[in-house]
């Protein structure tokens, strides 16, 4: 089975469970302003010849309820649970500002040390609820590891020049962090 080149899509959200019994889906939108996902046309999926054209849609809480082409009743809509939806890379809009980027682009960016010492490579972008994190892998080793996405611990993003200067917080380099060396049973 061929492997579809993912390399410059990006992710723009991920379909979830039916919504009701016209066929309506409920949507986890990665976009800025949710309904702007509508903004793109027909979404490219993960599911290979399958496009995904939304008609309609609506904020809820925490995802969109959306209208699909072609999907009119409940059957259909929980066919497509776990669906992923793409966009070229190509389609977004130039970024002006060198201090502004997409998660996208930082994959494959080179990670430094500020001595230039290198860290591997950037793999992925996750957020697990807590904030971005840099999800790095070695080289050599094959191992990764994670570092939060945050000035802090990530002072530069040279795009252009691919790579990122990484100053990993003391709980990543496996030195004790404050009060780590304390007795527990110590009152």
């Amino acid at each position: 089975m061929p492997t579809r080149d993912t390399s410059r899509q990006l992710v723009m959200g991920r379909i979830g469970a039916a919504h009701g019994i016209k066929g309506e889906v409920r949507i986890q939108s990665f976009t800025d302003d949710p309904l702007s996902i509508m903004d793109y046309g027909p979404l490219k999926t993960s599911r290979p010849g399958l496009v995904i054209e939304i008609l309609d849609a609506r904020t809820t809480t925490n995802v969109l309820v959306a209208r699909l082409k072609g999907v009119n009743d409940r059957n259909a809509a929980e066919k497509l649970n776990g669906v992923e939806l793409f966009i070229d890379r190509d389609l977004l809009p130039e970024i002006e500002d060198e201090d502004d980027f997409y998660h996208a682009d930082l994959i494959g960016l080179a990670a430094r040390l500020q001595d230039g010492t290198s860290l591997g490579e950037i793999v992925a972008v996750p957020n697990f609820g807590a904030g971005d994190l840099l999800e790095l892998r070695d080289a050599a080793s094959g191992e990764t590891r994670f570092i939060p996405f945050t000035k802090a611990a990530v002072p530069e993003v040279h795009i252009a020049k691919g790579y990122v200067v990484v100053v990993p917080p003391v709980e990543v380099e496996g030195e004790p962090g404050p009060g780590d060396d304390a007795d527990p049973d110590a009152s």
